[in-house]
């Protein structure tokens, strides 16, 4: 059984650092595609994070994670764009809570990717959203700068998602399935 989304425990804090300590560390990796725009396979680690451990872990892990990253690489936050890899994150996790789903027990079916893709394109452009309505309205950054680099952030972050993130987790869930383990015969 999985535990809830609002259960607290050292794994559940352990969880958070770890992913939002992977995601600023590798969120600098990327091909860049436009102004301040790279296609990052550390979206990945988002949809990772927000599908094993719910959406709470995964907007905790994600905001941070893009905090971490800021201040590596600019020494400044653009509290937008982390909130927005929070709320991607809580998007992807959001599968976490649909019944039946638990890639921890290896049981996942074809219902649950489809939902997975669902939620986490929906949460991709939600986040954007936000992010682009809160650097015209917040930061006073000119929309129109803002609307090509939340476009091309948009599409590139789907392809990861879709490309890198929903085939980890199907794996990890593949792997973990009971008929998929070597066992001992206790007859041999």
């Amino acid at each position: 059984m999985k535990p809830s989304i609002w259960k607290w425990s050292t794994r559940t804090v352990v969880t958070i650092g770890i992913g939002a300590a992977l995601y600023g560390a590798t969120s600098w990796i990327g091909i860049p595609i436009g102004t301040d725009t790279q296609l990052r396979p550390s979206i990945a680690l988002l949809a990772i994070f927000g599908a094993l451990f719910g959406p709470v872990v995964g907007f905790i892990a994600g905001f941070l994670g893009h905090v971490i990253n800021d201040f590596i690489t600019s020494g400044t936050v653009w509290w937008g764009w982390a909130l927005g890899s929070g709320i991607a994150a809580a998007f992807m996790g959001l599968i976490y809570l649909a019944k039946g789903f638990n890639p921890q027990d290896g049981e996942i079916r074809k219902t649950h990717i489809v939902q997975f893709i669902v939620y986490g394109v929906i949460g991709i452009f939600a986040a954007l959203a936000f992010s682009y309505l809160f650097d015209i309205f917040v930061m006073g950054e000119p929309g129109d700068k803002v609307i090509v680099q939340a476009v091309a952030a948009g599409l590139a972050n789907t392809a990861v998602f879709i490309i890198l993130g929903v085939p980890a987790v199907w794996a990890y869930a593949k792997r973990n399935r009971n008929d998929a383990n070597l066992t001992i015969d206790a007859d041999s």
